[in-house]
């Protein structure tokens, strides 16, 4: 099986307090992919050449995303942290690079997994713990990565696409 996305990688310094966490409550899922921002799912890279093509010919400035507090979902088995401002500029972003593949893309709410419900599952004691981290708010994400898994293996970056 092969899955296909383009995503937003926290840079390395940045995603550090991030990666502790996942490391400690979601080992599996920090095993597999890097704390990072979906961008667009496997179900929107219809046409992968266009996309491509869309992503070479980009004029978009780095994308700063500012996110808001922890937040449990999947009946309360995830954990993870929503965009807090306006998400206009990501969902820009997204029209550009799916432009000529879907003509009105759904609006996707960004936002950083800490605790994948697939594979790990947060009680009232973490989310304590995990909620006396103190985690960055702004990230500045510039460069746009088209990821792959095979088999459920660990993701890997096939091409990456600076912003800016």
């Amino acid at each position: 099986m092969k899955r296909l996305q383009l995503t937003l990688f926290l840079d390395a310094q940045e995603s550090s307090p991030f990666e502790d966490i996942r490391e400690k409550y979601n080992p599996i899922q920090h095993g597999l992919i890097d704390c990072h921002v979906t961008l667009c799912r496997e179900d929107e890279l219809l046409d992968l050449n266009q996309v491509k093509i869309n992503l070479q010919n980009l004029k978009f400035l780095p994308l700063q995303l500012q996110f808001g507090e922890l937040q449990r979902f999947s009946d309360g088995k995830g954990v993870l942290l929503l965009v807090l401002d306006e998400t206009e500029q990501f969902q820009i972003l997204r029209n550009r690079i799916l432009k000529d593949i879907i003509e009105h893309p759904r609006v996707h709410k960004p936002h950083l997994t800490l605790m994948h419900p697939r594979n790990s599952t947060c009680t009232d004691v973490i989310f304590e713990e995990i909620m006396n981290v103190p985690l960055p708010s702004h990230h500045l994400f510039k460069k746009v990565s088209l990821i792959q898994q095979l088999n459920e293996e660990k993701w890997e970056i096939l091409e990456e696409y600076p912003l800016g």
